[in-house]
């Protein structure tokens, strides 16, 4: 049976690239339509020539089609990709820029605190037309968001729609083959357990062949390359006892440890993660150089002779084909709204948990009870998030203070007043993004 992909966001040029190439290497989908669509018809464009390109390299019998127009593009899709940004760079550097006038100093800002709370009451809605469009076109098909911040748009799109959606990142197998490495072991021989929060979890076990491998992660850790790799999460590990998903750039923002005073911020952030605490935010930096330079690198991608048709560590290819392809089952880490998946979080909240995907969907294949001290931290933020998503359900800009107001770092740094001051102004500063509030006063 021939299957039909949709990519909303498809601009987001690399997302759509590598998830295509992957998609593309299971028999079940070589003749399979991609159908791309973006807002923006010139990244459209270049889309569309990258997805050629990939299907002229593999010799592949699949077919590609792109269009500005949601709806024709949802029509009969089996899969449906969203890789979108809301909101341009003006607004988006705010994020940033506001919060640290209050002296929060932000790093990358897509998931929690001030920054990341904006970035979903702009993008909730946005998804929400687009989960509202599949539940008119296509309402059987597999949904897989890879937008930020995952978990608070991921709770809010589950609180909303009965679509299959689920939400997915590349944070736990990309931190499994990195601890790989630092203890010798090859990647597909090691297993774990890790679970948690989006760009918050812990691998709470790790195994070679059925045997703890933990030991020679903490032998590896004060080897002086190591530690210099990843100061911010090998810290937490000293300190907590379990290695933390998401680099150290995320995770330094994440709590009040790291980022609260400039003499820890030169200790943590500044050697060995490549996060500079600079001017601005290590992400926008790089947003804005490469608002200059992503086009010449595309081109030259496309203009050169060498394709890597090779599958990549992104779970959405495998999850296909686990529930509509060749049926293999395939296990991976997905955020679900906690229905005692975690049994010491939040229930209803978003938590990121072992799954399976199979011809029958994606189900939870055990139930974690966290170390006490890890449930700590994470329902602090699970509970924040949970804060933000009911604001944006109801509209109402006091919950968005609270959520703030709780933040650790954010909390660590402000008064209560000045951080009333700060979401006051960020509130104003989005208000062409918040018209489905109720009011934009605190």
């Amino acid at each position: 049976m021939k299957r039909k992909f949709t990519f909303i966001g498809a601009g987001s040029l690399d997302f759509t690239r590598d998830l295509v190439r992957d998609i593309l290497t299971f028999e079940a989908f070589q003749d399979c339509e991609i159908m791309l669509m973006d807002i923006n018809e010139k990244r459209l464009r270049y889309a569309r020539q990258g997805v050629e390109k990939i299907i002229s390299a593999g010799n592949y019998p699949a077919m590609v089609n792109a269009t500005t127009d949601r709806r024709k593009a949802l029509e009969g899709a089996d899969g449906v990709l969203i890789t979108i940004l809301q909101g341009g760079v003006e607004v988006w550097r705010s994020d940033i820029e506001i919060p640290k006038k209050y002296g929060v100093d932000i790093c990358v800002g897509d998931t929690r605190g001030p920054a990341g709370v904006f970035r979903f009451l702009r993008t909730a809605p946005v998804l929400l037309e687009i989960i509202r469009d599949v539940e008119d076109v296509c309402p059987d098909a597999i949904v897989l968001n890879y937008t930020n911040p995952m978990a608070m748009l991921v709770n809010y799109l589950q609180s909303k729609t009965t679509v299959n959606v689920t939400g997915l990142c590349h944070s736990v197998q990309g931190t499994a083959e990195i601890l790989a490495g630092w203890m010798g072991i090859l990647p597909e021989e090691l297993s774990y357990t890790c679970a948690g929060i989006n760009h918050q979890a812990f691998f709470l076990e790790l195994k070679e062949h059925g045997r703890d491998v933990y030991p020679r992660l903490w032998e590896a850790i004060e080897r002086e390359e190591v530690a210099g790799e990843e100061p911010v999460r090998i810290e937490m590990m000293r300190h907590l006892g379990y290695f933390p998903t998401e680099s150290s750039g995320h995770n330094s923002e994440y709590s009040a440890w790291f980022r609260k005073r400039p003499d820890l911020i030169e200790k943590y952030c500044t050697h060995g993660t490549g996060w500079n605490p600079g001017e601005y935010a290590y992400i926008l930096k790089e947003y804005l150089e490469r608002e200059n330079t992503w086009e010449k690198e595309y081109t030259d991608w496309l203009t050169g002779e060498d394709v890597d048709l090779k599958r990549g560590e992104e779970y959405a290819s495998n999850i296909f084909n686990a529930i509509f392809g060749d049926g293999t089952p395939y296990f991976f880490n997905a955020n679900l709204k906690n229905r005692n998946y975690i049994t010491n979080i939040e229930q209803g909240v978003c938590v990121e948990v072992p799954v399976v995907a199979t011809q029958k969907g994606i189900a939870s294949v055990q139930q974690v009870t966290l170390p006490y001290h890890l449930s700590v931290m994470i329902n602090n933020s699970a509970k924040i998030e949970e804060l933000a998503v009911q604001a944006a359900l109801e509209g109402d800009p006091q919950k968005v203070f609270h959520a703030i107001l709780f933040d650790p770092l954010t909390s660590a740094v402000c008064s209560m007043e000045e951080i009333h001051s700060m979401v006051q102004e960020m509130l104003e500063k989005n208000a062409d993004y918040l018209t489905y509030f109720r009011s934009l006063k605190i």
